[in-house]
């Protein structure tokens, strides 16, 4: 049973994207499927921003209706129901949004494309900066890059970032626990 929170989650469109029903043969769907159900079935929030949104019907709208998970599509609308969708002014984000791009480009030049990737999904980190600072997303990638950068940025050392398809996050039943920040979840974890 969930415990009942209200825990504020950013989750970023890869995890709906993903996600194609519970029954799914593919385990990547599967797991984003099963979490996004377990979101629905606790009293947590999902925290939009109108670039957060803009991702979401962007990457909805790249596959044709018989590609679009029915599964996806009526969790987004079960949970605007329940209005347990949260949205943030985009103005309320500035100054933070300023913040991080600055402080992400001005990071040592070894790949262009990090910071890019960074920059992409600074949108996540602001948001859940703004909220309860909990991030899910699929990307490894970039978790690690912002893994790495919170060594010299601040802003990124209490961000818990949890990914449904890491075996190792057992994101399930974290969320099933009630979704705590734990230490070994956050960006920062082992830094001083």
């Amino acid at each position: 049973m969930i415990e009942k929170v209200n825990t504020k989650l950013v989750i970023d469109a890869s995890i709906v994207r993903s996600s194609g029903g519970i029954k799914s043969k593919n385990l990547g769907s599967r797991n984003c499927s099963i979490f996004l159900d377990e979101v629905r079935k606790g009293l947590f929030y999902v925290v939009m921003t109108a670039k957060i949104r803009s991702e979401w019907n962007k990457h909805q709208s790249l596959f044709s209706v018989e590609y679009q998970s029915l599964f996806s599509v009526e969790w987004r609308a079960e949970m605007l129901q329940k209005r347990r969708i949260i949205t943030i002014r985009e103005q309320d984000l500035q100054d933070l949004r300023s913040i991080l791009e600055n402080k992400i480009k001005s990071l040592p030049e070894k790949d262009g494309n990090i910071k890019k990737a960074m920059l992409k999904d600074c949108l996540l980190i602001e948001a859940a900066l703004a909220t309860d600072k909990i991030v899910i997303s699929s990307d490894k990638r970039v978790r690690n890059h912002f893994r790495k950068a919170s060594q010299t940025i601040e802003e990124l050392r209490d961000i818990l970032w949890v990914n449904p398809n890491n075996e190792k996050d057992q994101a399930i039943d974290w969320l099933k626990d009630g979704a705590k920040i734990e230490p070994k979840r956050l960006l920062g974890f082992g830094q001083q």
